[in-house]
């Protein structure tokens, strides 16, 4: 999730940069809570629901509430962590709130079968530690000051995550969505064999985090404080990562590199930001052949990845007998998307959510979330999540109203079936 920033940086570079030693110094910490509130963005005026709870009391929807839905969702926009002109921007996940009122893919239209989760708890802090160093966590929170003085400040150090006064408050909001979500997921499947898909829609996106500090737009590992999450507090030991942005995952990777009960595989663009993600990185000591890299070559398309499913993702999770399958869903692979190279479709993303469902089924209960990362183009990010809902319900991709075949070219047929057999070779599947 991440871009050339050679446009950007000139007007960047009058704002405050900070690097955590600089966050450590001298701040008093932001305490910024709120109980709940309606959010109006902007850019879209679509009202937005984002209300959380700062108390530890709330309870989960309830077991007929669960029982009846086929997907439940929870949105967090972090419309105060927002600079004009960023892709990264608080317009996207208004975009695809929008999408889902006027395709009628929300509880006003579908009654139960879709269970919006309005209600949750923030992250605590102790969550956020659970991955990231608390010298970062606790960094960040002090740096809010400069931020409500500054407006905007980068915080990685010349790179393009920025921050602005309400950051914190909203990165613990969004990680906390996911948590809430894991929970009710879990929930449903103690008194049910197929309970809901879920999909926190939330921002900011947090795969590049990397434990010690923010990266390429992110600032919490969502997917990762969630997989911590459900082995922590619901004893599922074995948790199960798929991360199909276009861009390598590499603060999850980094998070679990040497642990062999969180198995990470990672399908992104072959040289693409940040650069690392290359096929031999496999894990380390006791954790060796839990992390698995595919870099795709630019212009790999829907066949590339139904291939990739079949023959790579599906062995993987099979022979890894997950708990629980959590997907780091970014949508910046789409053949429209600015910031890559790839040619998925919204069929793609049909398809993988599909399947992905299926998988859970068959392998762990049904047990699986998926949180929003990357996806720029408002229009592909807001209709591939819509029909990403749609294949959670069962229902046909409504894909061929919105893809244009005429823009796709062939696709490196030779050199993606290059790379499926020597990830296939390397992590004898």
């Amino acid at each position: 999730m991440m871009f050339l920033v050679r446009n950007q940086v000139p007007q960047w570079k009058n704002h405050c940069r900070f690097s955590v030693n600089t966050m450590l110094s001298g701040h008093r910490f932001y305490k910024h809570l709120l109980s709940g509130r309606k959010c109006v963005s902007k850019n879209t005026k679509t009202s937005v629901s984002c209300s959380y709870s700062t108390e530890q009391n709330d309870t989960l929807p309830s077991i007929k509430q669960l029982s009846d839905a086929r997907v439940i969702y929870a949105v967090a926009a972090a419309l105060g962590h927002n600079k004009e002109s960023h892709p990264e921007s608080s317009a996207r996940v208004p975009a695809i709130v929008k999408a889902l009122e006027k395709m009628e893919l929300t509880p006003k239209f579908r009654g139960s079968d879709i269970l919006e989760l309005q209600n949750f708890n923030l992250a605590s802090v102790d969550d956020i530690a659970s991955v990231h160093a608390k010298a970062y966590v606790s960094g960040l929170e002090k740096a809010m000051d400069q931020a409500s003085k500054k407006g905007l400040i980068l915080i990685e150090g010349s790179g393009p995550t920025y921050a602005t006064s309400t950051t914190f408050h909203e990165s613990l909001v969004a990680a906390g969505a996911g948590l809430a979500l894991v929970d009710s997921v879990v929930a449903a499947s103690k008194n049910q064999l197929d309970p809901p898909t879920a999909f926190a829609l939330i921002r900011p996106p947090g795969h590049h985090a990397i434990p010690k500090g923010p990266m390429g737009f992110c600032v919490f590992g969502n997917v990762a404080i969630a997989a911590r999450h459900a082995q922590r507090v619901h004893g599922l030991k074995r948790v199960f990562i798929i991360d199909f942005d276009v861009h390598h995952g590499n603060g999850t990777n980094d998070a679990f590199l040497d642990d062999p009960d969180i198995f990470f595989l990672s399908t992104h663009q072959d040289g693409s930001y940040p650069g690392t993600g290359k096929f031999d990185e496999i894990g380390i000591g006791a954790g060796e052949g839990a992390t698995l890299n595919l870099p795709l070559p630019g212009g790999s398309g829907d066949t590339a990845m139904r291939t990739v499913f079949d023959e790579v993702i599906v062995p993987c999770a099979q022979r890894f007998k997950p708990d629980i399958i959590l997907v780091s869903a970014g949508y910046d692979g789409h053949v429209l998307d600015p910031l890559a190279s790839l040619q998925f479709t919204t069929g793609t993303y049909y398809m993988l959510a599909s399947n992905i469902k299926q998988l859970a089924k068959d392998l762990c209960g049904g047990r699986c979330v998926f949180f929003l990362e990357g996806g720029y183009n408002l229009d592909s990010l807001s209709h591939s999540v819509a029909d990403s809902f749609r294949a959670f319900l069962g229902e046909p991709s409504l894909a061929a109203e919105f893809d244009d075949p005429a823009i796709l070219y062939e696709e490196p047929s030779t050199r993606v079936k290059q790379a499926i057999q020597r990830v296939k070779h390397i992590h004898s599947l």
